[in-house]
């Protein structure tokens, strides 16, 4: 049976023509579904009666199942969603002044093994259907206090930003990760700017240049080494994507992109990446990319091997971009007392790539020997 979760409107569209329903009947569902926040048939009161009884025999709309809620000392609220086969996924969320940004995991683990992640330590089990991505928003409404089936106006909501920075690799998971974007930018789903969602990765270069052709949001690269060799080690994918070609990728991105910079995030490891000679040699990388730099405070997880780099060094670092001309943020640690921070998130995965029965997790002299 059908999840209708997992159609853009454009899929729903089909399946209604299908059924030979008019498109408007799969506009009246979308918006149900997503501005309402509702997965009962019944409560769609302007859906014709008879097409509601033939919705329920045919069809259902199915959200993850929430298995754990943890609620930070700051606000920061992380949930545990079961995706089945013994696999779950954490999803956060971070209330700011004006805003409510939901961290949305895209993989029921990770294949690229980024040497200071917590998630990718524990090794891939597979990609999030487009219902299980957009599920952890529908989700995420309803837990933060929207009111389903038209209860409140457009249900309440209350998530404003959308980044695609939580489990998994986003662009290893492009088919279903498209397709969950349209449906938050859809106007008759959330509604959302492309502005105000963003789209992290490690450096695919093909599907940088997909989503520019398909579905152009706010772009954030995770940089994290300035050079080819300490790349190597810390993201491993830069072996296939070098920062040549992944700076060329940017570059094109750009073309359409709704923001006018690309966003580069590093991980400020202790002694490893967080240097003078590294912050000079990250101003000549990006020299020809418009961008902006997330500096993030490592933070750690069991048997990491890596440390945060110091507050003063962060400073030092921060500054020398700063000189060059380049806009620089350091992000604060939100959520750290519930696991929720950035490089923590870590939920329940079955590993089908068998890393995590070889070996515990590397130390930083495995990685840099």
């Amino acid at each position: 049976m059908p999840n209708l979760l997992d159609y853009d409107l454009d899929a729903l569209y089909a399946w209604f023509s299908e059924l030979g329903e008019k498109p408007f009947r799969a506009r009246q569902v979308m918006r149900w579904m997503h501005r309402e926040g509702c997965d009962d048939f019944d409560a769609m009161t302007d859906v014709a009666k008879a097409l509601r009884a033939r919705l329920k025999e045919q069809a259902e709309i199915r959200a993850p199942a929430l298995l754990r809620d943890a609620l930070s000392a700051d606000g920061t609220r992380k949930w545990l969603f079961d995706v089945g086969e013994g696999n779950a996924v954490e999803t956060v969320f971070i209330p700011e002044a004006g805003r409510g940004t939901l961290c949305v995991s895209s993989q029921a683990g990770c294949a690229l093994e980024c040497a200071f992640c917590a998630t990718g330590k524990q090794g891939f089990n597979r990609n999030l259907t487009t219902g299980e991505i957009v599920g952890q928003l529908w989700l995420a409404n309803r837990l933060l206090g929207a009111k389903p089936c038209g209860e409140g106006q457009d249900g309440g909501r209350v998530v404003s930003n959308v980044v695609l920075m939580g489990m998994g690799e986003a662009l290893a998971n492009v088919d279903n990760v498209v397709a969950a974007l349209r449906v938050m930018l859809d106007d008759y789903a959330y509604g959302l700017s492309r502005r105000r969602v963003t789209v992290s990765t490690a450096g695919i270069v093909p599907a940088i240049d997909r989503l520019r052709e398909e579905c152009p949001v706010a772009l954030a690269v995770s940089l994290h080494a300035p050079d080819d060799a300490l790349r190597d080690r810390l993201v491993p994918i830069n072996r296939k994507y070098p920062l040549r070609d992944l700076m060329a990728a940017c570059q094109r991105y750009l073309e359409r992109a709704p923001r006018d910079f690309v966003t580069f995030e590093y991980v400020m490891l202790d002694g490893i990446n967080d240097s003078d000679a590294h912050a000079r040699a990250l101003v000549a990388l990006t020299r020809d990319v418009p961008c902006k730099f997330n500096l993030i405070p490592f933070n750690p997880f069991p048997r990491s091997g890596f440390a945060r780099s110091p507050a003063g060094r962060v400073r030092q670092f921060a500054g020398l971009l700063l000189d060059s001309g380049i806009i620089v943020t350091t992000r604060k640690t939100r959520g750290g007392d519930v696991a929720a921070a950035c490089g923590q998130l870590a939920g329940q995965v079955r590993d089908k790539t068998k890393r995590t029965d070889m070996s515990p997790l590397q130390t930083v002299e495995e990685v840099f020997s």
